[in-house]
């Protein structure tokens, strides 16, 4: 009987302090890291308002775009991570960058959002398992618990039948693209009426 390996390879970071560093990642039931051509994308969108930024990644997983963020100095990134294998890993990668502008929070998400919190942020990642209906109901919870400051950016990353999503008419759509079975969407969070003359 072959002996299962835990780990199915490895995460790149792209840029920043940290360029080129690849970090390991564990095979674990429904974690599914951003791929590299995405992420390059998304990280082209937001490349100009990471500096300094409060970063809020909801399904962490490998923790390859809070990562990402953290490398090209974003001020903080808390991490929320469910299954317990993938959150330790998180943390041993933190520690092997000397990370300590991060948190990895082990619990479910979902659970997590509805406690609300006392500081917002500027760049939020959903980037939940597919199918599970989490993105609908991740969107709910940071509007009910006001988790996003104004302008924020919301990264929206779902399964491609998944068309049409609830998005609240303060949530500004940037951009969107398709990769294969993928659909990636960039939203900014606006609180003022812009509708106003």
């Amino acid at each position: 009987m072959a002996k299962k390996n835990t780990s199915s390879g490895q995460v790149r970071i792209i840029s920043g302090q940290w360029r080129s560093r690849k970090l390991p990642i564990h095979d674990l039931e429904g974690l599914r890291p951003t791929t590299d051509r995405v992420r390059e994308t998304l990280f082209n969108w937001i490349a100009g308002d990471i500096r300094g930024a409060r970063v809020l990644d909801c399904f962490a997983g490998s923790g390859a775009l809070s990562l990402e963020t953290l490398s090209r100095y974003a001020e903080f990134a808390t991490m929320i991570e469910l299954q317990k294998n993938a959150a330790n890993q998180l943390k041993q990668n933190l520690t092997a960058l000397h990370c300590q502008n991060a948190e990895v929070i082990n619990g479910d998400s979902l659970n997590v959002l509805a406690k609300g919190t006392q500081n917002g942020f500027d760049i939020v990642f959903i980037d939940p398992p597919f199918r599970k209906e989490l993105a609908t109901k991740t969107i709910e919870l940071l509007m009910a618990q006001q988790w996003l400051n104004n302008n924020a950016l919301i990264y929206v990353e779902t399964e491609s039948e998944l068309a049409t999503l609830p998005i609240p008419a303060s949530w500004v759509p940037l951009k969107e693209k398709q990769a294969g079975q993928v659909i990636y969407r960039l939203y900014q969070y606006q609180t003022t009426d812009t509708s106003a003359q």
